[in-house]
């Protein structure tokens, strides 16, 4: 299983960002793909996820109404699109997957996934 994620970088407050998250090495119809966050001194938080199998989504109570994910399946990759972004969105973002079928209760729980990228860093100033 390998995740490479791209399109991070800096950008002002109330700009767009999206980030992509290309899979490999597994049938990405059977999973969950997770984007996580974590800004320095902060503890790894869920930011999104989506049920490739599904479709469900779900979100941070932090982004909702501000960022989507997507999925397209033909190409492994899902994308996160990142609007109207906040200071507070700094982090490095990373990509996830999981087999285990989540919830709205449970997808945003980091030990339920087992690969993750190396990150991309978002920068957001004000």
């Amino acid at each position: 299983v390998q995740l490479v994620e791209s399109g991070g970088g800096l950008v002002q407050a109330g700009g767009s960002l999206r980030l992509s998250c290309a899979a490999s090495g597994f049938t990405f119809d059977d999973y969950a793909i997770g984007w996580f966050r974590q800004a320095p001194g902060k503890e790894r938080e869920g930011v999104s996820c989506i049920s490739s199998s599904h479709g469900s989504t779900y979100y941070a109570n932090s982004v909702k109404g501000r960022f989507t994910i997507t999925s397209d399946n033909a190409k492994n990759t899902v994308y996160l699109q990142m609007n109207s972004l906040k200071p507070e969105d700094t982090a490095v973002y990373y990509c996830t997957t999981t087999r285990i079928r989540v919830s709205s209760g449970t997808w945003s729980l980091a030990i339920l996934y087992d690969s993750w990228g190396q990150g991309t860093q978002v920068t957001v100033s004000s």
